[in-house]
This record gives structure tokens, C-alpha cells and sequence, in this order.
């Protein structure tokens, strides 16, 4: 099974093609709701309050399926003390 290199963001580990297929699968279905969420903006009869709320809840939402699936760590600091 091939692996794609983690992002070079501290914390972040290579992935397999199953795992950047599954968050890609999430990103559009993301995108698809956030999409549906800028049509009811337009529509002031809505409380935008309400919509707001589901907007940042979708967000996160996804962004912690998206965790589940990479599991990014913790790091180390540099001020973290390292036994050699």
C-alpha cells in the first residue's frame, strides 16, 4: 500500500492512499453542505444566527473527522529536554 508523504507541518505522519481517500471523500461532502449553507445566507427569512452556528459546527465537524482519520500528535519543543 502506498503512502503519501505527511505534510510538512510537525505532528503530521505519511498517509496511506485509503486514508487521504477517505478525508478527500469528507472534503466534498464538506464543501457540498457549506455550499448549501451560502444559499440559506442569501435568504434573510432565515436567522442567520442559526446558520452561522451551523456553519462553524459543519466546519468543525469535519475537522475532527479529518483528525480521527490523520491523528496528528503532539511535538516536541525545543526547549523540551531530550535524553540521548
Amino acid at each position: 500500500m502506498e503512502e503519501h508523504k505527511g505534510l510538512p507541518v510537525a505532528g503530521y505522519l505519511p498517509q496511506s492512499n485509503d486514508k487521504v481517500a477517505t478525508v478527500n471523500i469528507n472534503k466534498e461532502l464538506e464543501e457540498r453542505v457549506l455550499r448549501q449553507i451560502d444559499k440559506m445566507c442569501l435568504d434573510q427569512s432565515n436567522d442567520q444566527r442559526m446558520v452561522a452556528l451551523a456553519r462553524t459546527n459543519i466546519q468543525q465537524s469535519f475537522m475532527w473527522l479529518n483528525r480521527a482519520v490523520f491523528q496528528p500528535s503532539r511535538i516536541n519543543l525545543p526547549e523540551d529536554k531530550v535524553d540521548a
